[in-house]
């Protein structure tokens, strides 16, 4: 198996990133026709988003059948295809698998509810009146999260989306329905999983309301997730491929035992913290600017309290849900190159596995939409009518969808300046943002100085040096709140990383041993005998690697 230690992974979100038939959608061919650029990155593992058979209220996170694919995005031989031709070119196929709900369209859900107690049991049901549901938990995507069934008398509980049922894992015939599901891709030649939400699996055997939140607190790394996880990794034989979890509202400690590979559970693990510092009071749907002392405090007390207990994260800024880091902690109007380069800097060459998500290479920035009729997300056109309900005005809510919104993560690939960006032949399910006409492979792939090729230097980095990608991590300039700076190094080797967060110049006033720099995003200072001195200056959104003489 790969080092997934010195590894790339790359994430394609299936909709978007090709369309090989001018359907407007994305589909398993259109990923196969661009492998070749995938392997120009230097990544080693595709992390493809699901494409199995789903009626797409949530973008095919509402698995409907998970053995067969989807007519929109190809077939069974299609897949067979893209995973034979990415093994060729020495890249592995990591699948997306929705374990925590399926789609209420599954055969699972429809036995149910057609009073067949064998797979009622396989959801969670729950007795009540129509006014009356369980508990007063939230769904993830607004309003309760039990829905009422008429003719059975009973709810049943979607953490996400009404048409996302939650999944019994309490029940021992579940887990073996979802091991099978593991065991037929693992036999198609599949490297990896990823997990989604996979914390949550496990509920609390009493369901009660609470007073003082949202329910997350009785659901999130629940009384058995860590026993589960054991036995789906242990009755499958996956312990020695990549597998990564994503999840929702966790904690240190509970990642440690994830990803701790003692307890073979997990390979590594996505957290989210990070990624919550512009939230006003907490609140993803609340706007404020991002608290950059609480970004450095997370990243540090994460970086350091997996290496003390043999964890490991998956680091990363973007993914199909989160808006574009350029847009998010950078500047995509005023210094949109230096700010996309200094954050990838920033995250690549943590202690972890990275994480690339289509187009985040490029720089591509989030879609900037007018109108609500321009997006597509359920959870951004649900929350659109929650915050005219709460009483802010039109223009208040799209300013929020506009830096919140999962869709600005979901526009096509930029493939080239043409329309429709090279992505289809037909138009796109999804509007693209205007900034493709030089926003694009093409161009960048054209450019030594462009964003894509800067992602190559840092990928290449970690493969060569064995202290990025195993080497210890210690932080340095913590009282410069304007400065996220760390050092990777073991017995042989050293790297100093210096990032500026803002778009002032910030004077370096800590003394330091000599260092030759080998990577910046300001490519007058690439030079092997320049040093870095105390009293130097970073320049605005200024990113260095330095390495130790």
């Amino acid at each position: 198996m790969q080092n997934f230690k010195n590894s790339t992974v790359y994430q394609i979100y299936t909709k978007s990133f090709m369309d090989s038939d001018g359907d407007g959608l994305g589909d398993l061919s259109g990923v196969t026709m661009k492998l070749d650029y995938i392997k120009s990155l230097g990544v080693d593992y595709i992390w493809l988003t699901p494409f199995f058979v789903s009626p797409m209220n949530d973008n095919g996170y509402d698995v409907a059948d998970y053995l067969s694919v989807d007519p929109a995005f190809g077939t069974m031989a299609d897949a067979e295809r893209l995973i034979q031709e990415a093994e060729e070119r020495g890249i592995g196929l990591m699948f997306d698998m929705v374990f925590n709900h399926t789609s209420t369209e599954h055969e699972w859900f429809q036995r149910a509810m057609n009073g067949e107690e064998k797979y009622m049991n396989y959801y969670i049901f729950r007795d009540g009146e129509p006014e009356e549901p369980p508990t007063s938990w939230e769904s993830k995507f607004g309003g309760n999260a039990w829905e009422y069934v008429p003719h059975l008398k009973k709810w049943y509980l979607h953490l996400f989306d009404v048409t996302q049922a939650d999944l019994n894992w309490d029940n021992p015939e579940v887990r073996d329905e979802l091991k099978k599901v593991i065991l037929f891709w693992k036999e198609k030649g599949i490297k990896g999983f990823r997990f989604d939400v996979v914390n949550l699996i496990s509920k609390p055997e009493q369901f009660e309301n609470d007073e003082t939140g949202d329910g997350r607190r009785f659901y999130t790394d629940g009384p058995h997730v860590h026993e589960y996880l054991q036995e789906l990794v242990r009755d499958t034989g996956i312990a020695d491929m990549v597998t990564v979890g994503e999840m929702s509202s966790t904690s240190l400690d509970n990642c440690i035992r994830y990803s701790n590979p003692d307890e073979q559970e997990l390979s590594m693990v996505f957290s989210f913290h990070h990624l919550k510092v512009d939230y006003k009071d907490g609140q993803k749907w609340e706007l404020k600017a991002p608290d950059y002392r609480e970004l450095k405090q997370l990243l540090e007390t994460w970086q350091l309290g997996m290496q003390e207990a043999n964890g490991w994260n998956a680091v990363f800024w973007c993914n199909h849900d989160q808006p574009r880091i350029v847009s998010r902690f950078g500047d995509d109007k005023n210094y949109w190159k230096e700010s996309a380069k200094m954050l990838a800097t920033m995250i690549q060459l943590l202690r972890g596995t990275p994480y690339v998500f289509q187009g985040e290479e490029l720089g591509m920035t989030n879609a900037y939409y007018q109108d609500i009729s321009e997006y597509r997300d359920v959870e951004s056109t649900n929350y659109y009518e929650i915050m005219l309900r709460q009483g802010k005005t039109k223009e208040e809510a799209l300013k929020i969808l506009a830096a919140r919104s999962r869709d600005n993560g979901r526009t096509p690939m930029q493939w080239n300046g043409e329309k429709e960006a090279g992505f289809t032949t037909g138009k796109a399910w999804i509007g693209i943002p205007d900034n493709h006409a030089h926003i694009n492979v093409q161009s960048e792939e054209a450019d030594e100085d462009s964003i894509l090729a800067y992602y190559q230097k840092l990928i290449a980095l970690r493969k060569e040096s064995t202290v990025i990608a195993d080497g210890q991590i210690e932080f340095m300039y913590q009282d410069c709140l304007d400065v996220f700076a760390y050092r990777r190094f073991d017995e042989r080797e050293e790297y100093l990383i210096l990032t500026n967060l803002t778009d002032k110049e910030v004077r370096l006033e800590q003394e330091m041993d000599q260092y030759a720099v080998v990577l910046g995003n300001y490519a007058a200072k690439e030079a092997p005998v320049t040093n870095m001195r105390c009293g130097d200056m970073l320049r605005p959104y200024e990113a260095v690697v330095l390495k130790k003489l």
